[in-house]
């Protein structure tokens, strides 16, 4: 069944009921499933691929805050290629809290149910990993990038055959549902409440992917650093190790004790990075009173098949349900930018966090420069400055450290 035909059979299955207006590519509403009541939200590729601004992701967090108090069932339709990049950082912003309300309604047992139209990528593919069921029409591509910047990451041509036979392989139905899981062909009869798994559960599984893909390599014994800036950001003394681009550890800093996690190398994150990382924040719960530090140096998340055929979109997401799963327990989570920060990554490590941290310097994307340009022309690859990101809602605080 294509998408066309998959949401006429949602709207029936489900008695989707608007209410009120739509606003952009977002119309909230009323459904009925089995005689409970519950929430429809569809987004359409109305304007601009069905990309979320600010007014959209404003509306749909109103949805999931409902959701998350009332426990009732969720149903959304997405045809969406993620946040609506023409607005700039207001829709980053927006985008940030629309997901922070998302996590807490997954978190609170909401049962949520997502069917996929034509496109779901970056944003739009976060929210529906966060589901306990997600559906996927014939011609549903599924993916944290969409094809031309996939192709564009490989050195190939989207309209090229073989890449197309090899990005449909890895993010069309077919590969999806092979995947298995929460993944299936979009079918009426499966819009019904289903609750999603525990975290520790999906944790475990997507492991599992990794290390049936051959894609979660072994890595050297952390040892011990020193670096200029923990130096400055814990003056009363720390200790961290690293692996990679993997640093743990702990600190004091104005005498609270923190929980040091971080992630500085620069590139792209995939699934592996985001697994390592999520594993590194999914310990056990941090003493009353302790902070957790997430450190990031990462410029986006990864743009590659490889990391789509193992479904990226989940691991970004469980990322950002670790860190959400701290935050519910009461623990301060900040998030300290490095050096550069955007994606994917940036949705999944700031929207749970109670501040976003900017270290002298550090840059906030939308996406990489190159992905901009390809979407908005070379002009909307610009920088921003910290009063855009603290006006946007995008970071809170910027962190000089003594540096300059």
């Amino acid at each position: 069944m294509n998408s066309v035909d998959a949401l006429k059979a949602w709207r029936a299955a489900l008695g989707f009921a608007p209410t009120g207006n739509p606003v952009g590519n977002l119309t909230l509403g009323k459904v009925r499933v089995a005689e409970v009541a519950g929430l429809g939200a569809v987004v359409e590729a109305r304007f601009a691929s069905g990309a979320l601004g600010v007014a959209e992701c404003e509306k749909l967090a109103s949805a999931f805050k409902v959701a998350a108090a009332t426990r009732q069932p969720l149903f959304l339709w997405l045809d969406s290629a993620g946040a609506k990049v023409s607005e700039g950082l207001p829709a980053l912003g927006a985008f940030r809290r629309m997901y922070a309300a998302a996590l807490a309604a997954a978190a609170a047992g909401a049962p949520v149910t997502v069917a996929c139209g034509t496109n779901c990528f970056g944003g739009a593919s976060m929210l529906a990993a966060l589901a306990g069921t997600r559906l996927f029409s014939a011609n549903t591509r599924y993916a944290m990038s969409g094809p031309a910047i996939l192709a564009q990451s490989a050195g190939l041509s989207s309209v090229d055959e073989m890449f197309q036979a090899m990005a449909g392989a890895a993010i069309g139905m077919e590969g999806r549902t092979k995947i298995g899981g929460a993944n299936a062909r979009f079918d009426a009869a499966r819009l019904v409440p289903a609750p999603r798994a525990d975290l520790e559960t999906r944790h475990a599984a997507l492991k599992s992917r990794l290390e049936a893909a051959n894609r979660l390599p072994k890595h050297a014994a952390p040892e011990p650093i020193r670096r200029q800036e923990l130096d400055k950001l814990y003056a009363g003394g720390y200790e961290a190790a690293q692996s990679g681009a993997l640093i743990t550890g702990h600190g004091q800093r104005e005498g609270t004790r923190v929980r040091i996690v971080g992630w500085l190398q620069g590139g792209a994150m995939g699934a592996a990075d985001a697994w390592r990382l999520a594993d590194a924040i999914q310990q056990a719960p941090l003493p009353a009173g302790e902070e957790l530090h997430v450190l990031i140096d990462c410029a986006a998340h990864a743009a590659t098949l490889e990391d789509e055929r193992v479904l990226l979109s989940e691991y970004m997401a469980h990322l950002g349900a670790c860190l959400h799963a701290h935050a519910a327990r009461g623990t301060a989570t900040r998030t300290l930018v490095f050096g550069k920060l955007g994606g994917g990554v940036y949705v999944a490590l700031t929207a749970a966090a109670k501040e976003v941290i900017l270290l002298y310097g550090a840059e906030i994307q939308l996406l990489p420069g190159q992905a901009i340009a390809s979407i908005l022309g070379e002009e909307g690859a610009a920088g921003f400055s910290v009063a855009d990101y603290l006006k946007a809602g995008v970071a809170e605080a910027e962190l000089k450290l003594g540096l300059v």
